[in-house]
Parts: C-alpha cells; structure tokens; sequence
C-alpha cells in the first residue's frame, strides 16, 4: 500500500494545535489536542455583496463574468423597467428597458445582451417581444417566433438560444427559437415542456435546462445546438429555478432550496457553501464554481451573494454586548479604540449636559476626569490618553483636551459655534463639520491644528445629525439631516485635507447615526432614524457602502469609536447605558476533519 509520505514527500505531522499559513493546503495532519486528523482544501463558499438599488424577482439578467453583470425589468413587487450593472463592488442604475417586462429569457453579457419575451401589461400571458443591450442603452429587435413567459437562454448576443416558457392559449412550452444577431427561427422542441426553470450556456450550442415546472422539477436537458437530451437530474428539486452560470457543460446552479450544486458534464454534485439568504425567482453571472454572482429573487429581495472558492472559510462580522455605562447618555462624543475608549460627556435628560466622562477597557466601563464645562451635541476625537471635545448646545465653540489624567480648556474656541456636527481626526488634527449654528444648519468645516482653529473647505451639503470617520486629511461625513423639515439624507463626502468630493450614497437616508474607521476607506456607519431607531449596520470601502449584520438592537444619537473591523457603539436616546462592539470578518483556513467514512 503507497503511504501518505510516499504521495507527499512528508510524514504526518503531530501537533497541537492547527497551522494558520497557506502552506497547510493539501497537507494532512494530526491534532493531538482535538484527537483528529485534519487538512485544509480548496473549497468554495458564499459572502455578501452590495445590495441592488431595487429589490425584485422574475428579472432577466447574467453576464458571463461576476464583476460585470446586468439585471433588467422584474417584479418589485410593480412591474419594471428598470435596469441595473454590477461592477465588482456596487450596483449601479442603468437605462432602462423601453418597457416594464417581468419573466424574460437572457443571454449575453453586461455589454452585449439580449432579452426576449416576458409580460408586458396589459398582455399577461407573455409577449414575443426583444430587446438588444450595447452597454448603454436598449433598443427593439425583431419579435421572436412564440409568444412566452418564464422562458431560459443560452449563448450570445448574436448566436442565442431560449427554451420552454408559458403562454395563457398554450400553456406550458417546450418550444426552442434560435437567434442569429438579425432574427428568430424556431428549431427543434425540448423534450418535457418547461418554464420557470434556469438555463445555463455562453453558447448557442452547449446550453442546459435545469429544474422549474411542472414536475419533475428536477428534470434536466442538454442542447448540443440540434437536438435535446435528458440528462442526469438535479439531486433535488427546484421548482421556480431561475439561478444558473457557466457554460452548459459546467454549469453551477443555487437558490432555493439552499444549496448549490455543479455539473461536471455528466453528473452532479453538492458544495458544503450555503447561501445566506434562499430565495427563488433570483438571476446569477460568472462563469461557475470558481466565480459567480447571485442577485435578486423572491420576494423582491435586493440581496447579493458573491461565490469565490478559497482555502480560507471567513467568520461572519457579528456584534455583541459589551460593558454598560453607568450613566445612560446620548449625543456623547467619544475616543479611542474598542479597547481603549472614552465616553466624553452627553445628554442625561433635565437639566441636560454632563461633565461625566467614562473610560474603557474592552471589558467594563469605569469612571475617569469629569470635563470642566458640561457637554451635549458636541463633537470629540482622539485616544484614551490624548482626546478633545469641541463645542457645546447651547451653541458654543469651547475646546477641551484631555492628556490621560486631566482635562484643560484651551484658550482658542471654534471660530463659529455649533452642535450636532461630525467630526473626526486626532488631538492635534482635529476637524468639525456642518452642524446648527443655532438658526441655520451650516455647511461650514474647521480644522484644529492643535494649537488653534481655522475654516477648512465647506460642505456641498449643509447637514445636523451626522457622523464621520477617518482622519483629518483622510476623512469623510455621511447621513444626516436638514430643518426644520427632517430630510434624511443618504450622501456621503469625503475629505481629502483641504476640500469635500461626493463619494458612495448610503443605502437609505438616515440621520442620527453613528460612525467609526480609521481612514476614509475603512468605515462603519450603524444606527440612526429611518425615520424610527433602527438596527441597520453598513461598511464604506471608499467607494461604496455594503451590508454588515445588524446591532443587536435598534438605536440612535448615541457615539462610535474604533475601527471598521473593531468597532464600539456607546449609549444611545433616550440616554441608554448599552455598549456593543464590533468584530468585522476574520478570515482564516477552512480547516476540514478527516473521517473513515
């Protein structure tokens, strides 16, 4: 019998404890703590992306490359013509569809597609109509052969194929129409009729009809570009499939039910990867097991998933309860990391402001110096041994700093009072920005030099009730507020030292939140009004914002501190003592037991 040395070249280590460099690919060894041989493979698995701008179902879209796909029309739950691209990272709103259609057949990519019949009001049953994509724009084709709903395709945009569908008169179909980039010829018919199920193939003559209805939802079919084939069936069921990539001799298939499964060309077989949200009626790009894309689905989810195949299995981001304040407060400002922080005065209800300042371990919060002027709305940064808080209400532009063991009001003030500002940065390079100055919302920014305050470049949008991270060349302001009206807002600025650009729109107008990050590329934005206390947590990558797991409750107005993967959340309104902490993704070897089975 060979041995694992003969294959490998080296005997089977025993250890303790398991390795954590790449290294360990392939390798088998035995933990002698856990009594288990174990190795690390190459195995795939499912994260979040950017969430479409408008949740749907029953869309038409794909790609053949996960970083360029396209979605278009859909269910929402009106009828649409809304079309959307995927650059990798965020969506993006395109032109739209000359007309709102729901369950079309695609093919093609992001820049070259084609999509083909669906539901057109007032028509229900399904229409021949056929719209071609360059990139930018949609414009009408010739009409296919039959009319339909719930139909596949396969291919490209000039050598394309869509199967099966439904139509009121006829009912189910097992028709196959043919384009050639000019027009539509109807060829031979699949052999079971078929709708609502995925098709698979970035060629007209390699594609596969897989799942949908009705019974066997299983069922699957191979078409070499003349004839169909019945192949091996899924091994379970998938009634409303419309989820499928690759080519058709590798296809990759997920969705409801939760699993993902593979066709090598001959069989099938089931990943360990699970989605973290099931859903049907949703639409997929890439080009399969090693790339993929899933986006939309029922009921009008606006989730996206990302497959990529990796020897390292991530732990999700998760919050949880951290220790308590013991004094509840809001509109605090704040310092330092997760493990090292300062809650800085705050709203404690009648009479308003405290001078009460609390420091924190990572652990448990306890008491520190008290300021020397009682603060609310005001804005702070810095470390746990080098803060300052700025700023007062009533309005007031009074400087505090903070050297590990006392506070001292420094003798310059902000140049215009305000509260209810974001504000970011270190001790010695502190900045403030947008606020009330007790009439009007300002747009105004100031930078501190340490020593003294000076007017930094203003804001495009003038704002009260928002939040900011990174530092004072590196930085940017997100959410907010207008008055006297409350118009939330969901535009994100950033700060390059000297002026503000426009940089990725939160998901939803929020005003009242809370932030954290190091840098402008690296930030959390989490609680706040939408209009009521919410939950929701978000991640700014610089360019975007993507979905993080939520707080473990809903809140606002309180402070943040730390960092986009270590992050604190410090009390809340109305003058809450909770503290959550933050723990973003940690990736690490996707560790596998090996068994006799």
């Amino acid at each position: 019998m060979t041995t694992y040395k003969e294959i490998f070249g080296k005997t089977v280590k025993v250890v303790s404890t398991d390795p954590t460099d790449a290294g360990a690919e392939g390798q088998v060894w035995y933990n002698s703590t856990e009594g288990a041989f174990k190795t690390v493979l190459n195995a795939g698995s499912w994260s979040s992306g950017s969430n479409l701008n408008t949740g749907r179902s029953l869309s038409a879209g794909g790609g053949t490359t996960s970083s360029a796909s396209l979605m278009s029309g859909g269910i929402t739950p009106a009828r649409t013509s809304n079309s959307e691209e995927y650059n990798g990272s965020s969506w993006s709103e395109g032109n739209n569809l000359p007309a709102a259609t729901d369950g079309q057949a695609f093919f093609g990519t992001q820049t070259a597609a084609i999509s083909a019949e669906g539901r057109q009001p007032p028509v229900n049953a399904g229409t021949q109509v056929s719209y071609s994509y360059d990139g930018t724009s949609w414009t009408a084709t010739p009409n296919t052969v039959t009319a339909s709903r719930n139909a596949a395709g396969a291919g490209t945009q000039t050598a394309g194929v869509i199967f099966g569908g439904y139509n009121g008169p006829t009912g189910v179909q097992n028709k196959t129409t043919e384009w050639n980039g000019s027009s539509w010829t109807a060829v031979n018919n699949m052999n079971i009729v078929r709708e609502s199920h995925a098709g698979a193939g970035v060629s007209q003559t390699d594609a596969l009809s897989m799942g949908g209805n009705p019974s066997p939802a299983s069922a699957v079919e191979e078409y070499d570009g003349t004839n169909w084939t019945a192949v091996t069936s899924l091994p379970v069921d998938r009634p409303n499939a419309r989820g499928a990539t690759g080519p058709g001799s590798a296809a990759f298939i997920s969705g409801s039910p939760n699993i993902t499964n593979v066709w090598n060309g001959s069989s099938w077989s089931t990943l360990s990867g699970t989605l973290g949200t099931a859903r049907a009626l949703n639409q997929m790009s890439g080009v399969g097991e090693t790339n993929a894309l899933l986006f939309g689905g029922s009921p009008y989810s606006n989730a996206t998933e990302e497959f990529n195949t990796s020897i390292y299995s991530p732990i999700a981001a998760t919050w949880a309860s951290g220790g308590a304040l013991s004094t509840g407060r809001e509109s605090m400002s704040s310092a330092g990391t997760q493990t090292a922080a300062l809650a800085v005065g705050g709203r404690v209800g009648p009479p308003g402001g405290t001078t009460a300042v609390e420091s924190y371990n990572g652990t448990a919060m306890s008491g520190a110096p008290s300021l020397n002027t009682a603060r609310q709305y005001a804005g702070g940064c810095g470390t746990q041994t080098a803060a300052i808080t700025y700023a007062n209400n009533p309005v007031s532009g009074a400087t505090e700093e903070y050297d590990g063991s006392s506070w001292a009001t420094q003798p310059n003030s902000m140049s215009t009072a305000r509260r209810s500002f974001a504000s970011f940065g270190i001790q010695t390079a502190a900045l403030a920005a947008g606020g009330t100055t007790g009439p009007a919302v300002s747009s105004l920014t100031e930078e501190y030099n340490g020593t003294s305050w000076t007017a930094g470049g203003a804001l495009s949008q003038a704002r009260q009730y928002f939040a900011g991270a990174g530092i004072e060349t590196s930085g940017l302001v997100f959410g907010g507020s207008d008055n006297p009206n409350s118009t939330k807002y969901t535009n994100t600025e950033e700060y390059g030292g000297t002026s503000w650009t426009a940089g990725g729109a939160l998901p939803t107008g929020t005003s009242g939140l809370m932030g954290c990050g190091a840098t402008q590329t690296a930030a959390l934005a989490f609680g706040g009004y939408q209009p009521s206390k919410v939950a929701t947590t978000v991640e700014y990558d610089g360019s975007a914002w993507s979905s993080k797991p939520a707080m473990g409750g809903a809140t606002a107005e309180g402070s943040g501190a730390g960092t986009n993967v270590a992050g604190l959340s410090i009390g809340g309104s109305p003058a809450e003592t909770g503290v959550e902490e933050f723990t973003g993704e940690i990736v690490q070897l996707d560790y596998k037991t090996l068994t006799s089975s």
